[in-house]
């Protein structure tokens, strides 16, 4: 098991040909302390009975590193672990629920903890947000159940714990969950002043604006040379009972317009099965955002989120460069993480 992480830190950034910054190097640190009092045993063989912290809560704004450092965490604990989308965690939830409908279960909670128990001892969440009601009414409960069965998790996140769903509907029955996770979580802010997405060194090659002609042009001259001597065979995908189609497959890389994706009523689960079966992934003809097409920019952020998770790199043509993009009032904050991560995605770091 891992003895010094700031030493393997420091080797696994200068292999990746990363700058050391101190303030992760903090974050490290603490990373270290949750590491001992969670996952290492004292002298008789026992694991500490210190009163530890059973969540890392890691916040701070898009582009610092939380998920570089999180990556590297996950990657050294020898536990059963697992990576997991929020979206996905909270929909094999549901499902496990729905399969239990007509059945006696008196606490389905506690039953699903109990089944995820003995799957896992680690679950780690990127850029944990909540902004579904259904969601946010069961969370508490549901972290409760998972800290009694002493499962540790990992997050990520742009904002901190208190902070979370915040102006959510019926945000009284959230307030639980935000004081379980305070009560339970490491929680540690990294602030760094520079987006690593924005540097230099990655600087992005496939995101074509604005929409006229001549960046027809490119995205089309692009998408031949991706998909030369490949065939296209559009794609039907069933999800729990609905069909959506892929009209422009080839051979998992896949070519939509924007509306195909987000001006439909769908949401993390058919991201997901369509993510599953994609190597790359086209969007065209991305709009501006504000108020009136909040709800379209609330499933664009999710996709991207999922996008993001399975590693799927991304050409884009939209109305205005990245830098001049807007978002409605509400999703200002998630939409900085989402216009970070494009710049990633779409850059030659991302390729096939």
């Amino acid at each position: 098991m891992p003895k010094n992480f700031e030493e393997k830190f420091k080797l696994y950034c200068k292999l990746e040909n990363l700058e050391v910054n101190q303030s992760q190097i903090k974050v490290v640190k603490r990373l270290q302390d949750f590491f001992n009092q969670n996952f290492t045993l004292n002298f008789f063989g026992f694991f500490s009975k210190k009163k530890s912290k059973k969540a890392f809560y890691l916040h701070g704004g898009v582009g610092v590193g939380k998920t570089m450092i999180l990556n590297f965490f996950f990657g050294l604990i020898n536990q059963k672990k697992k990576r997991l989308h929020f979206n996905e965690f909270m929909l094999d939830f549901h499902d496990f629920v729905h399969s239990r409908r007509y059945k006696n279960q008196e606490n389905v909670v506690s039953t699903y903890v109990k089944d995820l128990k003995s799957k896992i001892s680690l679950i780690y969440f990127d850029e944990f947000q909540v902004t579904n009601i259904v969601d946010a009414m069961i969370l508490g409960k549901l972290f409760e159940e998972i800290f009694k069965e002493n499962i540790k998790i990992i997050l990520t996140s742009n904002i901190e714990i208190s902070e979370l769903y915040k102006d959510g509907l019926q945000r009284d029955q959230f307030l639980p969950f935000i004081d379980i996770m305070k009560k339970n979580s490491i929680n540690h802010e990294l602030i760094i002043e520079d987006d690593y997405r924005k540097s230099n060194q990655n600087q992005k090659q496939r995101y074509f604006f604005p929409l006229n002609q001549e960046t027809n042009f490119k995205i089309n001259k692009f998408f031949r040379i991706i998909t030369k001597e490949k065939k296209n065979s559009p794609k039907v995908l069933n999800i729990k009972g609905r069909d959506f189609k892929i009209n422009f497959f080839f051979e998992g890389i896949c070519r939509f317009n924007f509306d195909e994706l987000c001006n439909r009523n769908l949401g993390a689960e058919d991201y997901l099965e369509i993510v599953k079966n994609s190597k790359f992934i086209i969007i065209e003809q991305m709009p501006q955002f504000n108020d009136i097409n909040s709800n379209q920019q609330q499933r664009f952020i999710t996709l991207l989120d999922v996008i993001y998770d399975r590693g799927i790199p991304l050409a884009i043509t939209a109305s205005q460069s990245l830098e001049s993009l807007t978002s409605s009032n509400s999703l200002k904050k998630p939409f900085e993480r989402t216009i970070s991560r494009l710049y990633e995605l779409t850059s030659r770091e991302f390729d096939i």
